[in-house]
């Protein structure tokens, strides 16, 4: 057998294994367990991070502003040192909607040494929460993400009824602009190979993952777990924040994709959607060396060689560059996008592997995690 061939029977294995060994993560009809109507309704306090969102704002605040929840929520919004005004606007959206939620905004100041900016921001704001009210839940959302009116009541009435202490929704993002539509889905559709969700919902799994856009934690839990305090200094604190309610506290954590629950961040140019990924990817890696080779490896063999072994002639190859786009199908569907789209896969994942390697190189630069003037080593 000649390398084209050895080459194209290992990524047929790969995407075979992948197929079925990986917890079906292409699997997308994932949603909110069925939940029930209580005879009394948790109180809830929802907690917004925020640092220079004036321009999501408008946008977002609104929805959360009008959720029709049966029984007490509060808004938190914790303005993280912004230079656009996001407190001060903030209270005008939610002074021009008496009817709605009532909302306060918190300064809690710059962060501490070893902490990232919204832990330190959502510290404080459970912090408030705890002595304002005694809400038995909170509801860690970002200033970019949009609710339907009745989301906060799902998420509530989905963690009552199957009795879970964490509820977390892939928010749905945008996916509007040419670089959206090829970049966006597929970001979700990575996350949910490496964390599968049908994993992550199996308490006897090791495996732990939450979306940090939605969030919904009992506040027991949250004392129980010492969070944040414990995660305090995390890049990707939605996936530290899972792993320690399920590792540490032992608690039950539940993990899927939206239907009511969408970002409204535009991402409409590449260097936007670079930074997205770059600022944490190889803080996902562990800032190994070794690992981040292993994972560019990885990724040239499973998403590029069956195009290049294909258009080379090999019919070996062609199958498991079939096998690649049919699981990425129903991602694309998720996200309104044509099936054909699929076959592009190759060319997104190429992209996401120079992302992966630039973030390396940002790393041992200094510059590490990037976001909104702040970095963190």
């Amino acid at each position: 057998m000649s390398l084209l061939t050895w080459t194209a029977a290992a990524s047929l294995v790969a995407w075979l294994w992948l197929l079925m060994g990986q917890g079906l993560f292409w699997r997308t009809d994932i949603r909110l367990p069925p939940g029930g109507e209580p005879g009394s309704w948790p109180s809830v306090a929802i907690l917004v991070p925020a640092r220079d969102e004036a321009a999501v704002l408008p946008l977002s605040l609104p929805t959360l502003l009008a959720q029709d929840y049966p029984g007490r929520a509060e808004i938190f919004l914790v303005d993280d040192g912004s230079a656009d005004g996001t407190g001060d606007l903030a209270l005008r959206i939610a002074q021009a909607r008496p009817d709605g939620l009532p909302l306060s905004v918190h300064r809690p100041g710059d962060p501490e040494p070893g902490w990232t900016g919204k832990l330190w921001a959502l510290r404080h704001g459970m912090s408030v929460a705890r002595d304002c009210t005694d809400a038995e839940f909170l509801l860690l959302t970002d200033a970019d993400i949009a609710h339907d009116p009745d989301s906060l009541r799902s998420l509530v009435s989905a963690a009552l009824g199957a009795r879970l202490d964490l509820v977390s929704q892939m928010a749905r993002l945008r996916a509007d602009s040419g670089w959206e539509r090829l970049i966006v889905p597929a970001f979700v559709y990575f996350f949910a190979q490496l964390y599968p969700f049908g994993r992550v919902n199996r308490p006897a799994s090791r495996t732990a993952a939450a979306a940090g856009g939605c969030v919904l934690l009992r506040a027991e839990t949250a004392l129980r777990a010492r969070i944040p305090e414990r995660i305090r200094g995390a890049v990707i604190d939605d996936v530290t924040l899972a792993r320690a309610v399920k590792r540490e506290a032992g608690g039950r954590i539940w993990l899927g994709l939206a239907d009511k629950v969408t970002s409204v961040r535009p991402y409409e140019r590449l260097p936007q959607l670079w930074q997205m990924v770059a600022r944490s990817a190889y803080a996902q890696l562990g800032h190994n060396p070794l690992v981040l080779a292993g994972t560019l490896a990885g990724l040239a063999l499973v998403y590029l060689a069956p195009p290049v072994t294909a258009l080379a002639g090999s019919p070996v190859g062609a199958a498991a560059w079939a096998v690649m786009a049919l699981t990425y199908v129903p991602m694309l569907r998720y996200y309104r996008q044509p099936p054909w789209r699929a076959l592009a896969l190759p060319a997104t994942a190429a992209l996401y592997l120079l992302m992966t390697f630039d973030s390396a190189v940002r790393h041992h630069r200094g510059r590490g995690a990037a976001w909104k003037g702040r970095t963190y080593a």
